[in-house]
């Protein structure tokens, strides 16, 4: 039995915005984004800000953590899933739940107050060190870059 056809797991604080959400979509041929994000599933303002960034051709999907862990087995091979959630913790969640993430691109974790900058657009803390270690440990290729265009880091070279 194959699993859902998960193309890429996306880390990026602001979820979907502007052209960054179009540029993977398109790199990666995806023609369904899940956020996974238990605030924005209940959050329809936030969601048409999102859906209006995307082509009409891709559609979309707002679950909550738990849900995406409940339906993810579920998808049709036929839909293409890029996956995006808020941090390395959501995605950490998802993964011992049982998503199949098995490929991560680390966009955009923003700076705040006891958090260390390890690239232009990545700042951890402990909690989030401890979080990507584990992923690692779970085999998950972690690459960190903005854009499809960029040479990828492994962010665990970095922690």
């Amino acid at each position: 039995m194959s699993g859902p056809n998960l193309l890429l797991t996306r880390i990026d604080n602001r979820l979907i915005h502007g052209q960054v959400g179009v540029t993977w979509v398109n790199h990666l041929g995806a023609n369904l984004v899940v956020v996974a994000n238990d605030k924005v599933s209940e959050d329809t303002v936030q969601q048409s800000l999102m859906d209006m960034v995307l082509p009409d051709t891709i559609q979309t999907r707002f679950f909550s953590l738990q849900k995406t862990i409940d339906v993810i087995h579920k998808a049709s091979p036929r839909q293409k899933i890029f996956l995006v959630v808020r941090d390395v913790q959501d995605a950490l969640t998802l993964k011992e739940g049982g998503v199949p993430i098995d490929h991560i691109n680390v966009g955009n974790m923003h700076y705040e107050e006891g958090k260390k900058q390890i690239s232009s657009t990545v700042s951890v803390d402990d909690k989030d060190i401890e979080a990507f270690k584990r992923l690692d440990e779970m085999g998950v290729e972690l690459d960190l870059r903005r854009v499809p265009e960029e040479r990828g880091q492994n962010i665990i070279d970095l922690l």
